[in-house]
Formats: C-alpha cells, structure tokens, sequence
C-alpha cells in the first residue's frame, strides 16, 4: 500500500472505507479507470475532515453510478447530464459524487459548457483551483499514484487559492461565490493574479451570468459549510448574497439565526455518523424574515427541487415527532436517549436545539453531544472484538459495536473506594526547656 493509500483510508471513517471499496469493486468490474479527486484529495492533503466523496472515471460515470447504487442500496439524487455526473446518498450519510473525466468549453460567459470526455490529465487541466485539481489513482496498475499537474500540493503547502487558467472565472462565473466560500472555509489567501481576475470579472459584471442551477448547487455547498454564517456574511459583503434572492439584503439577512445555526451545527463532532442534510435548515434560518411572497420569489428564481422544497416547508412538522419522542418518560436510560437521538436526522437535532421551547428536549440533546456521544466515539474496533469476538468488517460488527456502546452507556461507574486514611501520628514529646541557674555571687 502507498502512502497516500494509507493516509487517505485513515483519514475516511469506517462507512465511508466501505463506500470507497463498494465504487473500486464496481469500476473493476466495468473495467474502467478510476480516481479520487477534487474536495477529497484537497481535504486529504490539506488535514481537513473528508465531507464528501468525489470519483472521477475515465468512461461512462453515470452507468456506473447506476450500478453502484444498485449493489449497495444507495440513493442516485440527481444526475447532471451534461457534465455527466451522478449525486449519490450511501447508508450512513456518506455522500458522493461520481463524475466522467471531460473537458468543458464556454462559448460565452455562464454559457451551457460543450463537454466531451477527456483523459483524466486533461479534466484535471481543467479544473477551477490547483487545490481542486489533485487525483489518487485507485486503478490496480497504479494504485495509490498521486497526479498533480498543477501543482495543486504547493499551493496547500502555501495555503493559496489559484486558478488553473487565466480564463477560469470568466468561463465559469460561480467560482467566484466558490472562491469566497473556499477563502472563508480554509482561511487561504487568494493568490494575486487570481485576485486580479476575480476583480475584472466582477467589473465586467460576469457575477450575473451564473446560471440558476449553478446558483442553486452553489447554494447546497454554502448551507453544508461548518462557518456557513461566516460564508454568508462574505458573500454579503462582496455583494453577491442578492444573486440568490433580492430580498437577500440589509436586514432581511438573518445574520443573528445564521451565527446561532453556526454554533449549534459545531457541536457535531467530525466522525459522527449522523447524517446531516442542511439545506433545508438552511433556507429555514436564512429567510426567516422573508414574507411567504419572498420565499415564494426565492424558490421560483433557483428552481428548487422538491426534495429541497420537502426539507424546507416540512421540517416543523417532522421535527414535532422527534421532539415527542424525546419528551417521553420512556427515556430513562442514557441508551434509549442515545439511540433516540443518534437515529434521528441531525436537521431535526439543529432545528429543536434552535426552536423548541421543551426544556427537558434541549438538556437531552445537550446531554447527548456533551455526554454519550463523545462515550460512544471512545469504542474502538479493538473493544467490539473483544467483547464480541467479531472482527471489522463483518456483516455483523456494525450491530455488535451498537452492543457494546449500549453496555458502556448503560455501567454504572465503578465506585472507587475512599483513600485511606494514614496512621495516626503520635504528638510530638513537649519540649525540654533548658533549667535555669542563678548567677553566683
């Protein structure tokens, strides 16, 4: 095994090795050549937590993409047919992009690109940022070969964002908003002829030209960022909140519901397994200020799907029935709050800690993130073999870890015994006062 096989398998949690292994067996099969790219290698290599999952394959990604969903019960969530990239949803929240190696070429700015497919070297070429612009090879022959043709590891060294091409914004004029969204996220600079042509992009007004649904994936990437009050507020200052919504302005911004979603989306723990869709949380928080005609206008202009649509005007409704559940008597064990709140979906977590009135659910939920979660983290494969006897892996293990979670979160803590006390110490004898003598005369 390389050594960037190893660091990027140890940087991915458990179901999302099992993902990586489930997409290579499937590529094997079809015979087709396939690498991680993109966010995945930037993460990797920068020491950042892996978010999402981007395949690139030099062949038919969407077929393939079909195949792996159909082996693993995971959910195809769109497709994008010109690029031809599949959006995929794995058990356990894993998400993952599938995508053809291609080339895209603009006639003008914010155009449909003309795409073809292209040797995995020329899609690289490509790209949007030498940070973005990273490929680890999973193909047998050179499995673990790093591809870098931009130099892409310098620029993390560096902690710059570059463009590829001098033409990158202005063919693709969204990567401006990405380019904030990456300053913000990873606290790079901009490198200074990238900042050039942002700054000429913008004067020419090249911002308006950014397709509805670029808006609208862009859109998905800001409510999934960690600091996404902080990405707003960028967006905001550079003046390109508005290209999502007009009303997107002065105090229709929910800057005071953002900083809060912020901090409560923090204290999910990188490594957790609950699946978090934000986007529906996101636009609850962010047009909280909105009148319906507002929300109404938004939805229009981004042509918001109805799976983004569901999340958003359903959240309250779905959020009542794990907020009863978690008002129940029935919960008296850390297990059962444990299992309680680590089956449900984090959107709804968020939403009740920003919204519910229930004490009792809000300590829960605290008590879970603060307590019994950061308890359930601590169990390592080692532990559940033990206890067990069943090794990672397995068909079972997932079920025997939950086990042994359980059993530790459920111990009562040993009670050590008070220290004992030392022996008494006699006191010591009186002092001998020295005898006094009168002076002879």
């Amino acid at each position: 095994m390389s050594d960037y096989m190893f660091m990027l398998e140890s940087h991915l949690r458990p179901d999302q090795n099992r993902v990586l292994k489930e997409v290579q067996a499937a590529a094997a099969e079809a015979n087709m050549n396939l690498f991680i790219t993109g966010g995945a290698m930037r993460d990797m290599l920068g020491g950042f937590p892996i978010q999402d999952i981007d395949f690139t394959v030099e062949g038919n990604a969407p077929k393939l993409a079909k195949t792996v969903a159909a082996k693993s019960k995971a959910e195809v969530l769109r497709v994008d047919e010109n690029r031809k990239v599949a959006y995929l949803l794995f058990p356990g929240g894993v998400h993952v992009t599938i995508g053809m190696a291609r080339q895209e070429k603009f006639a003008k700015a914010g155009s449909k690109p003309q795409v073809s497919p292209a040797t995995l070297h020329e899609y690289l070429r490509g790209c949007d940022f030498t940070i973005n612009s990273i490929a680890l090879s999973l193909n047998p022959a050179s499995r673990g070969l790093l591809l870098d043709p931009n130099n892409g590891v310098g620029d993390l060294e560096r902690k710059e964002l570059r463009a590829v091409s001098n033409f990158a914004l202005y063919d693709d004029p969204v990567r401006m908003l990405r380019l904030q969204r990456f300053r913000i996220r990873l606290s790079f600079a901009i490198d200074e002829r990238t900042k050039m042509q942002y700054d000429n992009a913008r004067e020419a007004n090249l911002e308006s030209k950014v397709s509805a649904s670029s808006l609208l994936e862009e859109l998905r990437h800001i409510a999934a960022e960690p600091n996404v009050a902080d990405v707003v507020k960028t967006l905001e200052e550079e003046k390109l909140l508005t290209l999502f919504a007009s009303s997107l302005t002065g105090a229709k911004v929910n800057h005071a519901g953002l900083q809060k979603l912020q901090k409560m989306r923090q204290m999910i723990p990188v490594g957790s397994d609950i699946e978090l869709p934000m986007m529906g949380l996101f636009l609850d928080v962010l047009t909280e200020k909105f009148t319906p005609k507002e929300e109404q206008a938004l939805a229009k202009s981004l042509v918001l799907e109805k799976a983004d649509l569901d999340q958003w005007h359903k959240l309250d409704a779905r959020a009542k029935k794990l907020e009863k559940d978690l008002k129940s008597a029935k919960l008296q064990k850390p297990s059962q709050l444990y299992l309680a709140v680590s089956k449900a979906s984090g959107d709804l977590i968020l939403y009740l800690l920003l919204n519910s009135k229930e004490r009792i659910v809000q300590d829960r939920i605290k008590n879970f993130f603060g307590k019994y979660l950061p308890m359930a983290q601590e169990v390592t494969d080692r532990d559940v073999t033990a206890a067990k006897g069943v090794e990672p892996g397995t068909p079972k293990f997932q079920k025997a870890r939950e086990e042994v979670i359980l059993q530790r979160l459920d111990a009562r803590p040993k009670k050590t015994p008070p220290p004992e006390e030392p022996p008494a110490v006699p006191p010591p004898p009186a002092p001998m006062f020295a005898r006094k003598y009168s002076s002879r005369t």
